[in-house]
């Protein structure tokens, strides 16, 4: 038995893939350094004197390349001499490489571009996506590479997608590449035992499912919200205004986007039956001062269960009087970058499940469909652009809206809460532009 024989079929398609240039987009957890490995020892083991280059995104990736290289080289049978170069005995590791009998070598380095023009031979770049300056090591990289009094080196490119805007993306749509895609359904299809449902769950969103997992470059900048998923949701059963005579049978939750003179206050009303999320109101507060604006909110705060209010910048004075007048019932939210990147996936979830009902309005799938989101997963960020109609503040309410519905909340908005909130204020705002509160935040 050979030890090829260990190989999934698509790892042993790229191993036999003797092409120069090989690039692979692969999903996560399929095995794609362990097979990059199994290639670079086999080859040094058959031509001898020949040097692989291996640049990892930083010094644990590139020992753990290290450590896949050295299974291949025992189940190969191979003599090897394995050495560590540390400028101290505690410092980061500048180089790790592997000596065989036959004068053949693999190097490992963490990747930059200054160790990348230290070097000459076939060169592996190990998730290349994630690689800090990947544009300046191609560059360092490109005239050694192709240097046409050198032998022919041969390039293994591989990485999971991390956007589009780095040098993995550039060269996977350049031509001149032999290409090799593998999603964790095709690696499960030829053998790979996972769970594609477990893993699906364990993602934070769609995003991050398909760019980790389904081989996608998710832009870096895109919106948040397609016309399709909010068209798909759009029911004769919701409304902007509420309907005369109804009488809710479920819960209600009010969600309130905090504005005054520049940028409107929004207050949606949600009502769920079953599963679903049924838009019943919404009201806007255009141009009206925040003192006025309790009396406008009563009657929609009254009849809700929960109510969920922005209460950053602005939002804490008018969050915290309706905290005093309706109680508990009423939850202040600081609108943290982690708070959005939460509150916001879920309603994309909810969405892409058909279970929020909101009337077929144009202006409303505006709103929401101007909500861009920036990266994926844990870096995500979420922001909408500022117009002459606002800045997506209908899907910022719905947002505190389904928060309040599915999230569990302390009962007590307390002093660290208001203070945070302040804080935001003085950290956001230059001097002159800070509000003067005649309150002190105290503990409700």
């Amino acid at each position: 038995m050979s030890p090829l024989d260990l190989l999934l079929p698509y790892q042993r398609a790229w191993v036999d893939d003797t092409s120069r240039f090989k690039i692979w987009n692969a999903s996560r957890q399929i095995g794609k350094s362990f097979t990059a490995a199994c290639e670079a020892v086999r080859d040094c083991e058959l031509h001898p004197g020949t040097l692989w280059i291996v640049l990892s995104a930083g010094e644990r990736q590139s020992l753990e390349w290290m450590e896949k290289a050295k299974q291949w080289v025992q189940a190969f049978h191979l003599a090897i001499r394995y050495s560590e170069e540390r400028p101290t005995a505690e410092a980061q590791i500048k180089s790790a490489e592997i000596r065989f009998a036959n004068c053949s070598r693999i190097i490992a380095l963490p990747a930059n571009p200054d160790t990348a023009r230290g070097y000459s031979g076939n060169l592996i770049l190990d998730e290349f996506a994630i690689h800090k300056d990947s544009t300046e090591i191609w560059r360092a990289l490109y005239p050694t590479i192709t240097n046409p009094l050198k032998r022919q080196l041969k390039v293994r490119v591989m990485s999971t997608p991390k956007g589009e805007g780095n040098m993995f993306h550039s060269l996977w749509i350049k031509d001149g590449w032999s290409k090799h895609r593998t999603t964790i359904h095709d690696a499960i299809q030829s053998g790979l035992h996972l769970d594609p449902e477990e893993l699906r769950t364990q993602c934070s969103d769609q995003d991050t499912w398909l760019q980790e997992f389904c081989c996608e470059f998710i832009d870096s900048r895109r919106t948040a919200f397609s016309y399709e998923m909010l068209t798909a949701c759009e029911s004769q059963d919701a409304s902007l205004i509420w309907p005369t005579g109804y009488h809710p049978t479920g819960p209600l939750y009010l969600g309130i986007d905090v504005g005054s003179i520049h940028d409107p206050t929004v207050a949606v009303t949600f009502e769920r039956l079953g599963t679903r999320y049924h838009l019943r109101e919404r009201l806007i507060l255009q141009g009206i001062e925040l003192s006025q604006q309790d009396a406008l909110l009563h009657h929609a705060i009254t009849r809700a269960t929960r109510i969920g209010i922005d209460a950053s910048g602005i939002g804490l004075d008018l969050a915290q009087r309706l905290r005093r007048q309706h109680g508990s019932k009423v939850i202040p939210q600081v609108t943290t970058a982690p708070w959005k990147r939460q509150a916001f996936a879920r309603l994309q979830h909810r969405f892409n499940d058909h279970a929020i009902a909101i009337p077929p309005d144009p202006t409303l799938r505006d709103d929401f469909h101007a909500y861009e989101v920036h990266g994926a997963g844990e870096t995500a960020t979420y922001r909408a652009p500022r117009t002459e109609d606002g800045h997506s503040d209908t899907a910022s309410a719905t947002a505190h809206a389904l928060d309040i519905a599915e999230s569990t909340h302390p009962t007590a908005f307390t002093s660290t809460d208001a203070q945070t909130a302040l804080n935001a204020i003085a950290t956001h705002r230059p001097p002159s532009l800070q509000p003067r509160p005649t309150y002190r935040p105290r503990r409700l």
